[in-house]
């Protein structure tokens, strides 16, 4: 007895294709889209500032963690930074966004979305300068342009004084600065 194509395919565990139709298209439907719009738009766009793998060693082997520190802000003056440790990547995400989220911070800024006098700040082994620069755009490096991007802040010129390295206490420190700033007089 032959086997055709047809009956080759379903021995080997695949489904024929409708005829016209390539096999990645048989596999795309209404339901992936349907699932993509309703999905709500949160209002805080992100960046992760830094995507650690930990290990903790133990009796019985190494135990393998991921710790994320992530920035979220809404480009009108709020912004809020915020750590999450989990056995995968999304999970430490997750709790990430859920403690930024809660450590959001309400910036004052001056008409032109800039702020409105210099500051310094210090968090850990991090020392950061803030000073506002009118038409000169942001000039800052490292989790400082991340966090002036995500509020929404122009013409800043910062500085970070001290020799670290560390993304989480450079990021700890400008929220630290910007929470300094007093309110705009109107």
């Amino acid at each position: 007895m032959e086997t055709t194509k047809t009956q080759t395919n379903k021995v080997a565990g695949r489904a024929e294709a409708p005829q016209g139709m390539g096999m990645n298209q048989r596999n795309r439907g209404a339901r992936s889209r349907r699932d993509r719009d309703e999905r709500p738009r949160s209002e805080f766009d992100q960046k992760t500032l830094q995507v650690r793998r930990v290990t903790r060693v133990t009796s019985g082997g190494k135990r393998f963690n991921i710790s994320i520190v992530l920035a979220i802000g809404n480009h009108r003056g709020s912004v809020g930074i915020g750590t999450g440790k989990g056995l995968d990547t999304a999970l430490a995400l997750d709790k990430a966004l859920k403690s930024a989220k809660k450590n959001l911070l309400l910036i004052p800024v001056t008409k032109t979305m800039s702020i409105p006098h210099r500051v310094e700040s210090k968090y850990g082994s991090a020392e950061v300068l803030i000073m506002p620069a009118p038409r000169r755009g942001n000039i800052a490096g490292s989790a400082m342009r991340s966090i002036f991007n995500l509020a929404g802040l122009k013409d800043i010129n910062s500085k970070i004084l001290s020799g670290s390295k560390n993304k989480l206490n450079i990021a700890r420190a400008t929220i630290e600065a910007l929470r300094k700033l007093k309110p705009v007089k109107k």
